[in-house]
């Protein structure tokens, strides 16, 4: 179960070197390396110098000074969870409460609290875990005065109405409703509820789900809760960047001082000692992959004086990446070699209390659940009678120190990295405590925790399936069975990790025709992306998903030179990666590791990308993957990823975009290995090849780069492709895709010409943000859907491709395209406010074309776009990603390119080009939804859509429903078409 970070026009002869790097981006950081390397004590994992200071009402504050220039992001850990929900019937309440703080204090509004983070540009959201809920913001550093105070206002005098609140509820209630269409957050939800009989740690963060609609009513507890934990003593304020200790100090003594101590906490009931093995089911209402999870009662998680487990969470999150990561022998075996899983993954989180550690298996035939929980029992069994290798326990060290470094590239992950720590100890020197204890850990520390916690007694089997279980799927198993009889079972020798052979060096030759975009930095990582201008738009017809299928053999599979689990053993160590994205007209391979690392790195990674092994048995299992994603991951687990690609397939029907870029299920089964080898040979070629760069890997490994690429790649010609602009609806085309969902996720929109290079796009740009700018609080859309009406979780717009936008919190890189689409996202709202949530996106959109931005709408958002389009690439690797696609699109670099289109743009442009692009009279609408008969027959006789509320609303808000009640679609029965989910992104449905 990972996820991969990876997650011009003309072709020129030669080398062309760019020096791309904005002129802030490199000295940034140099300054920060410098700064770290400079302060940080001898072995410390975080070497940022730190600075601390308690107010005498037991506020702690932190500075953290980064080196990064510009930049400040202040984080306020609250350590409070729902850990914390003691009373019977509040679960859920510390997320719920979290919604609350944004709704307004005494002295400012909730709206006037969102047009000031507007005005700063700031990225501002908040989370709630089971031991803490944490604000954060990132900002400019000319920003943190105003910050700081509007901070304090409502951290001390929070104030909301009635009103406000149970709208707030309902929204909570839409989170809940977006997150259960996903198996796993179900999973997690009947397993903790089995496991725990007395400690909060019973429910999930979300809650049981009576508590959640039950919410409404708890307004007076609300006043209570944040009476209670919204302390000082049970606060800290981080404040990290670009920034001067004993000024930040000042601000926040200004602001925070009079801040009162409040009363003790009420205990949180202690759990009994376990009394296992325990087991529980979730049966799946539609079609999906099994899943068997092997949990244990665990240790708290820090390694602090007060903690009498300190130190068992280190030597157990070791013993999950020796037993369960992908260098391990078991997934090797159960997902690469005999193909039964689709994902294999160690799920050991931090938790202050003894929580829940384990295991989660998705098996892709649910035949085989009884054979992976004897699996992993007797891999655990394993771990509790022989002695880890310390070579692996040397190369499980280094995972974890690289991988940590790899995040510390930006402030607001230097700032966010201290966070667990600090709302658990309020000292962020545990952090350093944690990494010390990774470095003590012997092979006698795997074998007594595995014995402590790998216990029957102490065990929840936990499996969800769709369909009848197969015989034995329910039964628990034993791992102490498994220990008893380990003297008759040989364990088998764990195979040495494979000699990997330094590519020669090639001298660069004059066949070189591909570009270049070098971004140099004195960071420690480095940053290399090849972008190929190939995509799903080179699938032959009935091969759809081919592209996709190549660029997962070049990275999830083996080299000739390496197996694919040798791949993985020898990047492990590493903590470094190689993955993919493939788009309509892009397909962009990336990975990060860190200097010390690269010349290894290299060895691997660029085996795979020009000596592809072509293996059989791993094509089966790349393509049986893929299948997966489209048919259970994406249609069966994800209703809002699902609506938003059924409305890009209805838009670009007939079309070279017309499929989903994974390709449709069907096509994607029939493909054949020597279908991806004909790909490869005719698509992965210089003349489609732009190399990106970031970082200071020196002249030695970008010669070595040059050579390789010119010597294995053909030259190839340039595509030169011009793709024809994709028709508009005719008139509204609605999709109802019927499946079995406890709440309606819809998606519209129409084709646009316009993208970036466009002499409308920085205006539309604009609009954008004003009307949904992506997971805003601020933007249009979500004042007028979700703050007001509360119908969901959040109300969005985009006029360029933004795939994964559950999970995203900012557009990705390398999904550039010559052809955009306007879009409205409407996240999951009650069944029964379907027709009424296509009416107001629609009416307010038709308002916004008819009327235009008033001129101070105008301003905020204008100002908001300077401040906040820099912090969109103060990552490396993103700036790098960024860069490419404006190389895609001919353009200088983006923050540039956006800053100056803003600069001279005026409220007329933006409106004139509002008027001109945005019309909805033509648009398709996608709704996932149950109960699709009654939308539609709703939909074409144009019924009144009325709202009701539990809550009294605005006289004007009132009498604006009643118009949006009756606004007319104007749709035929032949307008409105029903497809059952199981036949999407099975064939073609719309050309």
């Amino acid at each position: 179960m990972q996820t991969l970070k990876m997650t011009r026009r003309s072709m020129l002869t030669g080398s062309l070197m760019a020096g791309a790097a904005l002129a802030a981006f490199q000295p940034s950081l140099a300054q920060a390396a410098a700064l770290a390397q400079s302060a940080a004590p001898a072995g410390d994992i975080y070497p940022f110098p730190t600075h601390i200071r308690d107010l005498p009402n037991g506020l702690r504050v932190i500075v953290v000074e980064t080196g990064f220039p510009d930049i400040v992001s202040l984080q306020i850990p609250v350590s409070v969870g729902s850990r914390n929900e003691v009373e019977p019937g509040k679960s859920g309440f510390a997320h719920f409460f979290e919604h609350m703080m944004f709704r307004g204090t005494k002295t400012m509004s909730g709206p006037e609290y969102n047009a000031t983070l507007k005005s700063m540009g700031a990225d501002s959201n908040a989370y709630t875990s089971d031991d803490r809920t944490n604000y954060h913001m990132t900002i400019n550093k000319e920003d943190l005065e105003t910050a700081l105070r509007i901070e304090a206002d409502r951290f001390q005098n929070l104030e909301y109405s009635e009103p406000d609140f149970r709208t707030e509820a309902l929204a909570v209630l839409g989170e809940y409703n977006k997150n259960v269409a996903n198996p796993i957050s179900k999973l997690f939800e009947v397993q903790r509820n089995a496991a725990f009989t007395t400690h909060t740690y019973k429910h999930t963060t979300m809650g049981f789900i009576a508590d959640i609609e039950a919410m409404p009513d708890q307004f007076d507890y609300s006043r209570q809760f944040f009476d209670r934990y919204y302390r000082p003593a049970y606060t800290t304020i981080i404040i990290a960047g670009d920034v001067q200790p004993d000024a930040a100090f000042a601000l926040v003594e200004k602001y925070w001082s009079d801040w009162q101590a409040g009363p003790e906490l009420p205990p949180v009931p202690a759990e009994p000692a376990p009394n296992g093995p325990l087991y529980a089911h979730v049966p799946w209402d539609s079609e999906t992959l099994s899943w068997v999870s092997v949990a244990f009662r665990g240790p708290g998680a820090y390694p602090t004086a007060n903690n009498p487990a300190a130190g068992d969470m280190q030597a157990l999150d070791v013993l999950s990446a020796y037993a369960f990561s992908p260098s391990s022998p078991l997934y090797q075996r159960l997902v690469v070699t005999e193909q039964k899983l689709q994902a294999l993954a160690g799920y050991f989180p931090d938790s202050l209390d003894p929580g829940l550690i384990g295991v989660l298996a998705q098996v892709k035939d649910k035949a085989d659940i009884p054979y992976v929980r004897e699996a992993i029992q007797q891999e655990l069994a394993t771990m509790r009678t022989t002695p880890a290798d310390p070579a692996r326990l040397a190369a499980i060290r280094s995972s974890l120190k690289y991988g940590f470094a790899a995040g510390l590239d930006n402030t607001e992950s230097v700032a966010d990295a201290i966070v667990p720590v600090v709302a658990a100890t309020r000292d962020p020197g545990t952090l350093n405590a944690v990494y010390r204890a990774y470095d003590a850990i012997t092979p006698d520390d795997i074998l007594r925790v595995a014995n402590t916690y790998f216990t029957d007694k102490g065990m929840i089997i936990t499996t969800l399936a769709y369909g009848d279980l197969p015989e034995g799927g329910d039964a628990k198993g034993s791992v102490d069975a498994k220990v008893g009889a380990a003297s008759a079972a040989p364990v088998a020798a764990l195979a040495a990790p494979a000699a990997i052979a330094s590519r020669p060096v090639l001298e660069p030759s004059a066949r070189q025709v591909f570009r270049e975009l070098i971004e140099p930095s004195a960071s420690p990582l480095i940053d290399v992306s090849l972008s190929f201008r190939t995509g799903s738009v080179d699938d032959p017809e009935g091969k759809e998903g081919l592209a996709a299928l190549t660029a997962e053999m070049v990275t999830g599979a083996g080299s000739k030179a390496l197996t694919y689990a040798q791949i993985q053993q020898a990047l492990f160590p590493m903590a470094a990666g190689f993955g993919s994205i493939v788009d309509k007209e892009m397909t962009t391979f990336s990975g990060t590791v860190h200097r010390d690392n690269l010349d290894g790195w290299y060895d691997v990674v660029m085996g795979q990308l020009l000596e592809p092994g072509f293996r059989e048995e791993d094509f089966r299992r790349v393509k049986a993957a893929t299948v997966s994603g489209i048919r259970v991951a994406l249609r069966g687990n994800n209703d809002e990823e699902l609506g938003n690609e059924v409305l890009y397939e209805h838009l670009y029907a007939d079309h070279p975009y017309g499929h989903l870029s994974t390709g449709h299920a069907a096509a994607v089964e029939a493909l054949t290995l020597d279908d991806v080898r004909a790909f490869y040979a005719a698509h992965y070629t210089q003349a489609a090849l732009t190399v990106g760069v970031a970082g200071a890997p020196g002249d030695a490994f970008l010669n070595r780069l040059r050579g390789d690429l010119g010597a294995h790649l053909p030259t190839g010609r340039p595509a030169n492709r011009r793709i024809a602009a994709a028709a508009r609806p005719e008139g509204l085309k609605v999709t109802v895709v019927e499946k079995d969902t406890r709440a309606a996720a819809i998606s519209m929109g129409f084709p646009i010409e316009v993208k970036r290079g466009h002499p409308d796009f920085v205006a539309l740009y604009l609009a954008r943000a004003y009307l949904g700018e992506h997971r805003s609080s601020s933007s249009y859309l979500y004042q007028r859907m979700r703050e007001i009406r509360g119908m969901n979780y959040g109300d969005y717009a985009y006029t360029e491709y933004f795939p994964a936008g559950m999970y995203l919190t900012a557009p990705p890189a390398n999904v550039a395209r010559s052809q955009q689409a306007f879009r409205i996202w409407i996240r999951p709202v009650p069944l029964e406010q379907t027709h009424f949530a296509i009416r107001i996106a629609k009416y307010e959109l038709d308002k916004l074309v008819r009327d235009g931005m008033s001129e101070a709408d105008f301003e905020a958002t204008k100002s908001f776009l300077v401040k906040s389009t820099g912090l969109l690439t103060a990552r490396q690797g993103v700036h790098l990603g960024y860069s490419l696609d404006q190389a895609f699109y001919g353009l200088g670099t983006f923050t540039a390119y956006i800053r100056d289109g803003l600069a001279t743009l005026t409220r007329q442009q933006v409106n004139d080009a509002i008027a001109r692009h945005l019309k909805s009279d033509d648009m398709a609408i996608v709704v996932v939804t149950s109960g699709a008969e009654a939308l539609k027959t709703a939909l074409v006789d144009d019924v009144a859509s009325p709202i009701t509320y539990a809550s009294e609303k605005p006289a004007e808000i009132l009498e604006e429903d009643k118009v949006i009640a009756v606004y007319p679609l104007d749709l035929d029965a032949d307008d409105v078409r029903i497809v059952p989910v199981g036949e999407v992104f099975e064939k073609d449905l719309f050309g």
